[in-house]
């Protein structure tokens, strides 16, 4: 078996036993692939590799100036690779063992103001059928925090009108009820009974917000729209769908709302990962109570 082989069995391996999604398996395949090629410029084969490979690995790509939370990943990809040779019986030590993680300082995601998201809302013109569907689209990403990848993948199916809920497909296949919201049911209704219609031109379609060929729209291309109506509502910093992922979150913490249900909320397995948004509210709090507070 090839080592090219290996590394497509370890990804099947993964795919069956822990649901990871197309994107994780597609950054693994390319961390092992790149590392698989730096061992054969050295006459390395993969399975035989001791430590001192991936240690000349890891001095490669900081003089290559690699982002560390890239080489985290990477990192990441090879224990588990490893981890799984050893078990299958591929290889006879694990080369990772006495590898150190790097230590990443967990950066404060960008967020947007309330104001910024409302005239980012409110910029879509809905009496065109595609941006009454752009309108809903981002409504309901404010609305309920969901990943880019979950908004673009919804079915029709999965939303309950009548129960003003989302069923969400997360990572490892997860599932979760997002509460949508009045606004957001609104024009979701408004959408399905002026917009949708018009832009399917009567083909069929399962999708809940399909591109304007009536098949699922790429990710790339809701971040595109994004960023044109970011643009006519003079929202004058950076922004992607994940903004309004960090904005809904960050918000919900501003106005009270319990960390733990932000965790369920955004479908968050480790709460550490949530508590992240906890820096972004008390940076805003601190801000306003600088601005306002007269000993602040």
């Amino acid at each position: 078996m090839s080592d090219a082989e290996v590394i497509e069995g370890f990804l099947d391996h993964l795919w069956a036993e822990k649901g990871l999604s197309d994107n994780t398996l597609n950054a693994y395949r390319s961390d092992l692939n790149r590392f698989r090629q730096f061992l054969q410029q050295r006459s390395v084969p993969l399975l035989q590799v001791s430590e001192e490979p991936v240690r000349q690995y890891l001095e490669f790509r900081q003089h290559q100036k690699v982002a560390k939370t890239s080489t985290a990943r990477s990192l990441s990809a090879l224990r588990r690779f490893y981890g799984y040779a050893l078990r299958q019986g591929l290889c006879d030590s694990d080369p990772m063992a006495r590898i150190k993680q790097p230590k990443l300082s967990r950066a404060i995601p960008e967020t947007l103001s309330e104001d910024q998201v409302n005239a980012l809302l409110d910029e879509p013109d809905r009496a065109d059928p595609l941006e009454l569907r752009d309108a809903a689209m981002l409504e309901l990403l404010y609305a309920t925090g969901l990943r880019v990848s979950e908004l673009v993948g919804l079915q029709l199916e999965q939303v309950g009108l009548r129960q003003g809920v989302v069923r969400v497909v997360g990572k490892g296949s997860k599932e979760r009820l997002v509460p949508l919201g009045e606004a957001a049911l609104e024009l979701l209704l408004e959408y399905l009974k002026l917009g949708r219609p018009v832009m399917l031109a009567g083909r069929e379609s399962d999708v809940l917000f399909p591109s304007k060929r009536g098949l699922l729209m790429q990710r790339q291309t809701f971040w595109h729209r994004i960023k044109l109506y970011a643009s006519r509502a003079g929202i004058g910093v950076a922004i992607s769908p994940h903004t309004l992922r960090h904005a809904f979150a960050t918000h919900l913490l501003n106005h009270g709302a319990d960390l733990r249900v932000v965790q369920l909320l955004l479908g968050h397995s480790d709460l550490s990962t949530t508590q992240i948004y906890t820096h972004v509210a008390q940076a805003r709090l601190q801000k306003i109570h600088e601005q306002h507070h007269p000993r602040g």
